[in-house]
Parts: C-alpha cells; structure tokens; sequence
C-alpha cells in the first residue's frame, strides 16, 4: 500500500466519517459499465469544490488491492445493486493529486521527472518479483506488473490541467504530453488500463493535450452526459440536507443553485452547500474557493459585446453563447463567445443547452460577480446602478413614482451604449439591473405567465411582508396604455398567491426625449 500506488482507503473513510457525507457510490455502477471497454477513459471538468476529488476517492478506494473497502461499501448505496462488488479490490490503482504534486515539487526543476521516480519506486517496492528497474518509465513499469499478473489498472489524476493552468514552461510541458501518450496511447501500455479517471477545471486543451487524449470521453459543465448528478449536489440531495439541518430548501436553491447541466438534473456548488448547512447560514463561500480575479481580467478583454452582455447578465437576463470556438486554454481567447464559454467551466455563469443561452445561476455568484467589476474600471457604470438600486427598490415600495422614473433614466443610460440605447431588450436590461439590489428579497422573473398574457417583469417576494410587483414597459404608447395593459390582462391576479398585496407599475419610455415615465398603483 504506497502513497500513489495501490492506496488504502483512508481518504474515502475520512469522508464517510465527515459530518456532511452524500452518497455518491452509485457512480461505480457507470464506471463499471465502462471497465475495460473504449469507454473506459474519461475526462470530467468541473468548477472548484463541486466534488470531483471525492468521486476519485470512491474510485481508487473501491479498485484499489491496497484496500479493504467492502465495509464502507457496504454501507452504502451501490452495496444495494447485482454484483456490485464484482471488481472491489481486485486492480492496481494509481492514484495521483497532480495540483497538490505540482505545489510540493515544483521548485525542483523536473516535476514529471519526479512524479516518474516516486511513483515507479513504489511498484518496485509491492512488485517484488517482477523485474521493473529503477528509472524505468512508468508506461513501461505499468507494462511489465500487467504482463506479469494480468491484473488491470486503473489511473486516476486529480487536477490533470494543473501544468495548463500553471503555465509551465515548454520542457517541463513536453514531458508530461510524453507522459500522458505513453500511458494513455500506447497500444502496449494502453491495454493495461480497465479505466482511466482525469479530472479538472477545464476540459482538454485543444491542440497538443487533445492529440495526447483523444481517446478520452470528456464530461464537462456543457455536456455532463451520465456523470451528470455525481458531481455536485443535486436538489434531492439538497433537500434532504435542508430538512436535517433545519434550513430552507427554496432559499438554499436561491443561493447555490442555477447550473441545470442535464434534462432533469441540476446540480448545487458541494462545499458551499456544505459550508451553510455547518454555519446554519446562506452566504457567498465561493471565495474561499477562486478568485474573483478570474471575472475581472477576463471580461476587461476588448471584444465586441462583451460589456453589453455582461451588463445585460447582471439585469438578470440571458445571452446566446457559441461554446464550439474556446480552444480550453488561459491564453488564446479570440472572442465574447470563448470569455464567455471559459467562465461557464469556472462556474462563474450557468450554460442552458436546450436555447445555447447562458447567464449567471445564483445569489453567491452574483456576489462574486460584484466583487470582481468593482475592481474592473470599465465597468463603473454599471457599478453605479447596482450601488444605487437597494433606493430604487425603496421608491418602488414607497411609489415615489417620480423618483422611480428618474433612476430608470439614469439606468438606461449608464447601462446601454448608443447603438443599442432604443432596443426593447436593452430596456428590459437595463431595468432588470436597475432592480439589482431587489434579488435579495425578490425571485425576478421576466415574461411571467399571468392572467391573459405575459408581464414583462414579476417581482415575486420571499422576504415576508413585501408586496408582489409586477412591471409592464411600453415604448409606445406611454405609461397608461402599460397600466392599462396590466388592468386588462389580469396580471396582477397571478401574482396574488404570492403575497397579501400587489403593486402594479407601468414604465414608458420616449425615444424622442429619452425620457421614462412610471405610475404605479397598489392592488
């Protein structure tokens, strides 16, 4: 039982044994349904602390012949399937954390060299009788244990883009692409590997990574596939958290979820989740895992429409995304769709396959989008209005209807740039950002079923004593016709469920002289 080679299986009981455990065992039932077939390599990228490197614990634990794991496994929830544990225990597992390896030998000039050197040294010591030779490489040591025994490996890296997302010098990244194609692709070596599990932040790199893993099958926040409720939280599993912890499930939702990665599965951040169930408190604990620097030197970039999108995501709209172009690399952004695509992986922003449209998922991430275009100059604008809104929300409330009025002006302003001032959907923009602050004590739902038709906004409350609001624009016609608009069409009666009272408020807005109108009115 080494550190790399054949581990035991300390770290899943750590696990098991911690005071938030979710089961995620049935993971293995996929897994071996891909043993020692073409299916077998897989590449999942996630966000930070979604819970890849428990799913490697499982992995190793549950493989490794440096483990006696049947009774964890049998308290939990794949013990419960048909020959579960038909493979349990029974390979050579190599286990390798590549972003804690990195962080302890990278000042000794030859990362990979290392890695190499302690990992084969390990077999040397377990594989006694089989002839493997100090400083071999570790595709040809992987070669002579399978010759030898037969029994197939499996390769788990933690962390596998570490030397991408490092930016490792060219030698040091050529050894581990000669690394990855001698384990991975050799036609020898290759056939001693049952399964391989990489995981990471980003998916494959698309230029010499990729021709080094193009075997692989890569489950991303894109395109999860059947990986899709291991990683992550699901709402069930939130669920169930909320009623033993004594916190609400809907507010929870509010905070964490947002990333609906398959039909019919959406996932919450592990650890922030985690972090509010101990503490008995939602807040943001996504800092404690990235830095908000990641937004802000990526949306600073010059591309065109880059800043009109972001601002239109943070009024709480959607925007259509091209995640086709994005090589997967830190360097080589050619455009909004690859800034935009690269903070999907980040967990930054939330993809919705079905329109190709993403937008950003949560209360926590909305902090941190806070944070990072407070420091972004270009973006003082918009800063403006979000600073400003929690007054907004309170003339809403007060129908200070004049006041109203003029902090939507100066919304549709800084938010919107000349070309796009007039467009109904920068109007809509710019009034959903305007309305920021309101995200805390409101669910805001734009084109809200109601009544006999669909209001342009619906302000729908979760802090107790608010009133419901629902909003109508009009860039024609002026502010009765909107009123009227809500009057006739009833919408103000779907929202009734929602709350002891409503207010219903018109905004129009003149294109001549740029000007907002607004009369509100409480049900």
């Amino acid at each position: 039982m080494g550190a790399y080679f054949n581990p035991g299986s300390e770290n899943l009981e750590r696990n098991v044994n911690s005071r938030i455990f979710v089961d995620k065992s049935l993971v293995m039932t996929v897994l071996n349904g891909f043993f020692n077939t073409d299916d077998g390599f897989l590449c999942v990228s996630r966000p930070r602390r979604f819970g890849k490197t428990v799913v490697g614990n499982l992995i190793s634990a549950f493989y490794s012949r440096g483990s006696d794991a049947r009774p964890i496994f049998e308290k939990l929830k794949i013990a419960q399937t048909r020959e579960w544990d038909k493979r349990l225990n029974k390979c050579n597992v190599i286990h390798i954390d590549l972003g804690a390896f990195y962080s302890q030998y990278k000042e000794c000039g030859d990362v990979i060299g290392k890695l190499n050197e302690i990992v084969v040294d390990e077999m040397r010591q377990e594989l006694l009788d089989i002839q493997i030779r100090q400083g071999d490489p570790l595709s040809e040591a992987i070669i002579q244990a399978y010759e030898k025994t037969g029994i197939p490996f499996v390769f788990i890296i933690d962390e596998y883009d570490v030397m991408v997302r490092e930016n490792v010098g060219q030698a040091e990244f050529e050894r581990y692409l000669s690394m990855l194609n001698g384990i991975f692709k050799s036609v020898t070596c290759g056939r001693a590997i049952a399964l391989a599990y990489l995981t990471g932040i980003i998916p494959i790199v698309r230029d010499k990574v990729q021709s080094k893993l193009n075997n692989f099958t890569e489950y991303t926040m894109l395109k999860p596939m059947e990986l899709a409720p291991y990683i992550g939280f699901t709402n069930d599993e939130v669920k169930e958290l909320c009623e033993k912890y004594n916190m609400n499930f809907d507010e929870c939702l509010r905070w964490y979820d947002g990333y609906h990665i398959a039909p019919g599965v959406s996932v919450c951040n592990s650890n922030s989740v985690c972090r509010a169930m101990k503490s008995h408190e939602f807040d943001d604990y996504w800092t404690q895992t990235g830095a908000y620097t990641a937004v802000s030197d990526y949306v600073t970039l010059n591309f065109e429409g880059l800043r009109d999108d972001v601002t239109a995501m943070m009024g709480g709209q959607s925007v259509p995304v091209d995640t086709g172009s994005f090589l997967n690399t830190l360097t080589d952004f050619r455009n909004r769709d690859d800034v935009l695509t690269y903070l999907i992986h980040l967990g930054y922003l939330a993809y919705d396959a079905p329109t190709k449209k993403c937008h950003i998922p949560n209360g926590e991430i909305r902090q941190e989008w806070v944070r990072a275009l407070n420091v972004a100059p270009a973006y003082a604008p918009v800063m403006k209005i979000v600073k400003v809104s929690r007054q907004l929300l309170a003339d809403t409330l007060a129908c200070d209807e004049d006041a109203v009025a003029a902090g939507l002006d100066k919304a549709h302003e800084e938010a919107t740039s000349p070309l796009t001032y007039n467009n109904e959907g920068s109007l809509q923009s710019a009034i959903g950002l305007a309305y920021f602050f309101a995200t805390s004590e409101y669910n805001i739902i734009k084109e809200f079923p109601a009544g006999k038709g669909y209001a342009d906004l619906a302000l729908i409350p979760f802090v107790k004593g608010r009133p419901a609001i629902v909003i109508e624009l009009k860039m024609k016609g002026g502010v009765d016709a909107a009123m009227q608009q809500i009057i006739d069409r009833h919408y103000a009666d779907a929202l009734a469920p929602f709350s002891g009272n409503t207010l219903r408020v018109a905004v129009s807005y003149d294109k001549k002289t740029k000007a907002h109108s607004c009369k509100i009115c409480k049900e």
